[in-house]
């Protein structure tokens, strides 16, 4: 018995170390599996981050005249907010990537991003106005582009919004959306009727007395303002079913806020140049969805 004691014990330890042996190289093996599959995820994840591009936008800072004391701390905080909008904008980038058509970085990140640019400039306009000559032009410094790997729409389709400003006559060409916005007319109304329209509120009745000087520029901007919705309501219809929870409020709702920030400040403008101007008729720019 002593004997076979050690033959049992041979015999079992062969069997564990034949089955750890076994263990191990499943281990090794899925291991590098693994290993590949991490390493293949991560350079798509690293190719993926890359290809997106970033975003170019004018600097803003060297155009400016001097600033008036009283306005620095206005202007300062609008610079700072040039740049976040800059951030955001590379951030969309990249949490969008390989969504939409050919014309979606133009039409969600770079259109919205002038849009708001435009809002912005405005308002450094305005609060050195306040106490100096008013820069005039800023606006043309709102356009930005996508600097990629020689593939990018860089804004020769953006809005007429933001290139006609300080004055000049508003205009704005409907922005080409994908799926285009003349299919179908009674399909459509079916799907506007499934995806809500978007209510905003009325602007015409907050205005004070219009100089006669403005009255054209002002009725311009007013009719601008019906456009935008018009252009709201479509792309309702036609991004239908697309992005994520916040997808109406991101691309949507949220740009419609800056083009009616900007075409509100150019009807303050028009009114302050031979009246008294009106002030806060950016509390009239958001717009929500009816369903």
């Amino acid at each position: 018995m002593s004997r076979a004691l050690p033959k049992y014990n041979k015999r079992r330890v062969a069997i564990i170390g034949g089955a750890a042996a076994v263990a191990l190289s499943g281990a090794v093996i899925a291991g590098s599996a693994l290993a590949g599959e991490t390493s293949e995820n991560n350079n798509g994840q690293a190719g993926t981050l890359a290809s997106p591009g970033t975003i170019s936008c004018p600097a803003v800072d060297g155009s400016l005249p001097a600033i008036p004391a009283s306005a620095q701390d206005e202007v300062t905080r609008n610079l700072a907010l040039l740049d976040t909008q800059i951030a955001e904008a590379n951030k969309r980038l990249v949490d969008t990537v390989g969504q939409g058509g050919a014309n979606f970085v133009q039409n969600a990140i770079l259109g919205p991003l002038e849009d708001k640019r435009v809002a912005t400039l405005n308002r450094i306009e305005t609060a050195i106005g306040r106490t100096a000559a008013k820069p005039e032009g800023l606006e043309a410094l709102a356009p930005c582009e996508l600097n990629a790997d020689g593939a990018a729409d860089t804004g020769d389709e953006a809005d007429g919004e933001a290139g006609g400003e300080a004055g000049a006559e508003p205009t704005e060409t409907a922005t080409e959306e994908p799926g285009g916005a003349d299919d179908g007319g009674a399909g459509d109304a079916g799907d506007a009727g499934a995806v809500g329209t978007v209510n905003c509120p009325a602007v015409e009745g907050s205005l004070p007395a219009i100089p006669a000087s403005a009255q054209d520029e002002v009725t311009r901007n007013l009719a601008l303002l019906d456009t935008q919705i018009a252009e709201a309501n479509q792309r309702l219809i036609d991004t239908v079913g697309q992005g994520g929870a916040n997808f109406v409020q991101n691309a949507i709702l949220g740009p419609l806020e800056d083009k009616r920030v900007a075409t509100l400040n150019r009807i303050e403008t028009a009114i302050g140049r031979t009246a008294a101007k009106p002030e806060g008729l950016e509390a009239l720019a958001p717009c929500e969805l009816n369903q």
